[in-house]
């Protein structure tokens, strides 16, 4: 019973950092909703949103089997980035750079919660090859936001 607590745990905390994933994205397309220069990283960030959804889904089904709910907040460090990009907007603005690096900085978060989430040994070996199918996806993501930022002067 133990383990099946823990894998629930593990699993909630995947849906977290999710749900922190598709706010950032979603924030970030505002802040670019009316500036043409970055109109080709709307497509990117609403794929982006769209495999969170999709992953929230797949981890969602699994607390289910395991005879849980799911949780449908963020997590609290998200919140406090989260209100804390919004000071710093004061200062720097919305340049392509910074929203490139700040989406950087969120996909190196959920990077993290799944390398931890997979360090458990708890865990069923089908889950944990669903969320090793999911981090793969996500490090591609990573690789695509870093190329981009890194490819602006």
């Amino acid at each position: 019973m133990e383990n099946t607590s823990k894998t629930i745990e593990i699993l909630g905390d995947l849906i977290l950092i999710n749900n922190d994933r598709i706010e950032g994205y979603e924030r970030a397309l505002k802040e670019i909703e009316n500036d043409p220069a970055n109109a080709d990283l709307i497509p990117m960030f609403l794929r982006f949103i769209d495999d969170s959804r999709r992953y929230k889904v797949e981890l969602g089904t699994e607390i289910a089997a395991l005879g849980s709910e799911i949780n449908t907040g963020t997590t609290i460090p998200g919140k406090l980035h989260r209100a804390w990009l919004s000071i710093k907007e004061a200062f720097t603005g919305h340049d392509r750079h910074s929203i490139l690096e700040e989406c950087e900085f969120g996909e190196d978060a959920i990077k993290k919660t799944y390398q931890e989430a997979l360090n458990e040994e708890v865990l069923a070996a089908y889950i944990r090859e669903m969320l090793m199918e999911q981090e793969e996806e996500l490090i591609e993501a990573h690789d695509e936001i870093k190329e981009l930022r890194d490819s602006v002067s």
